[in-house]
């Protein structure tokens, strides 16, 4: 199992998940953060630290989050790691709890 970022972080991006992980399972978008899951250890870690509360496991993912699962190992991929906590996005806290952003993922 591993552990899966979902929609909420869209243009939130806050990265105090990357500061807990101890593998550095993470990638960053421009305005999105993925989890490896050829990296992740499914340590819980990074769960607890999302003030958006977007990290769900993968077997815990809501039914309309599902997709997101091969989304984070499509983008997995191409994206850099990134590996020490940076300043979310200007406007994150507008943007948190906002629904449907998956249309502003800008890969």
């Amino acid at each position: 199992m591993t552990y899966v970022v979902t929609e909420n972080c869209i243009k939130c991006k806050y990265t105090d998940c990357v500061d807990v992980c101890p593998v550095d399972c993470f990638r960053e978008g421009p305005n999105f953060l993925v989890i490896d899951p050829d990296e992740c250890i499914d340590c819980t870690l990074c769960v607890a630290e999302c003030p958006a509360e977007a990290i769900f496991a993968e077997d815990d993912l809501p039914a309309d989050q599902e997709h997101f699962t091969e989304l984070n190992a499509t983008l997995a991929k191409v994206w850099p790691a990134i590996v020490e906590r940076k300043d979310p996005l200007p406007d994150a806290d507008e943007w948190n709890k906002v629904a449907d952003k998956l249309q502003h993922l800008e890969k």
